[in-house]
């Protein structure tokens, strides 16, 4: 299998989709979702596809242009998914989405997207490749 086809058979295996409920708890005075919420839970997202792509110790490095394109609101339902969006010798790209939908309400749309970059570690805790 070539490089190319091993990466791209890696990025499709490592979407992860994770489900929320936003309860009163993890908003602001607002009554809307805390930003720095949104944020953990991105990472985190983020983290795991990361980790399914490589299968190797990672740490976040950097999140980059995350839109709060909306204000979400306590009791709506929200789907993050996260994809690999660039693969480096050391470091992966995940982009991340966070989707709305209301309790009630068939329909869904996004309202946060943002990008995270993690870096592989090896045993020393030095950046090591991503793959191989």
């Amino acid at each position: 299998m070539s490089q190319e086809a091993l990466i791209s058979k890696r990025i499709e295996y490592a979407v992860t989709r994770v489900t929320k409920t936003v309860f009163p708890g993890r908003t602001n005075h607002h009554n809307t979702l805390f930003g720095g919420e949104a944020l953990a839970w991105m990472d985190e997202a983020a983290f795991i596809a990361a980790t399914r792509f490589c299968r190797k110790p990672l740490v976040t490095v950097c999140s980059d242009r995350v839109d709060f394109k909306e204000s979400i609101p306590a009791g709506t339902i929200l789907e993050l998914v996260a994809r690999v969006a660039h693969v480096g010798r050391t470091s992966i790209k995940v982009q991340v989405d966070i989707f709305v939908e209301h309790m009630y309400d068939d329909n869904q749309h996004k309202a946060i997207s943002g990008s995270f970059t993690f870096v592989a570690l090896d045993e020393n805790r030095k950046p090591t490749p991503v793959l191989g």
